[in-house]
């Protein structure tokens, strides 16, 4: 039997090495949370990096229930975080702020200050050059850490 797959959103499980689509009244799981323990789905979700737990959040209210409960995934990701923003990083957590709310508040930083680090902006001539770029409101001890790179290179 063909499916259409443009017309229509099934489920598709991968089972006997094949995808197929599951049938409403089929016994195989829609869904490995609802069978796995929390603590192994934590640890599948523990594989992924932060954009993707962010998207695998929004999936179904099962994974956003897990995900969001989750203080070990946000502390996983936080520490990746801090290793570029780790005074801002530290500042939060010293603040009582959660490590999910702390990861929000850093990770588009960290991703600036990393790209500025690593010299990707060494050679822009105008604004245009950075036109649909993310950009982050940087502190004067993180403007000083990419000048003595700058100067360094």
């Amino acid at each position: 039997m063909q499916h259409d797959h443009m017309q229509t959103s099934p489920v598709f499980f991968l089972c006997e090495r094949r995808p197929y689509l599951a049938p409403a009244t089929d016994t195989c799981p829609q869904n490995f949370a609802e069978t796995l323990p929390t603590e192994m789905s934590v640890k599948i979700f523990g594989e992924l990096d932060t954009e993707s737990l962010c998207s695998a959040s929004r999936t179904c209210k099962l994974w956003h229930h897990i995900i969001e409960e989750s203080e070990q995934l946000w502390r996983r990701q936080c520490l990746l975080v801090r290793a570029v923003c780790q005074r801002e990083v530290d500042s939060d957590r010293r603040d009582g702020l959660s490590w999910k709310v702390t990861l929000v508040r850093n990770y588009t930083r960290s991703c600036v200050k990393r790209d500025w680090l690593r010299g990707r902006y060494s050679h822009v001539r105008s604004a245009a050059e950075l036109s649909g770029r993310k950009m982050t409101p940087l502190d004067a001890e993180t403007w000083g850490e990419i000048l003595q790179a700058e100067l360094d290179r």
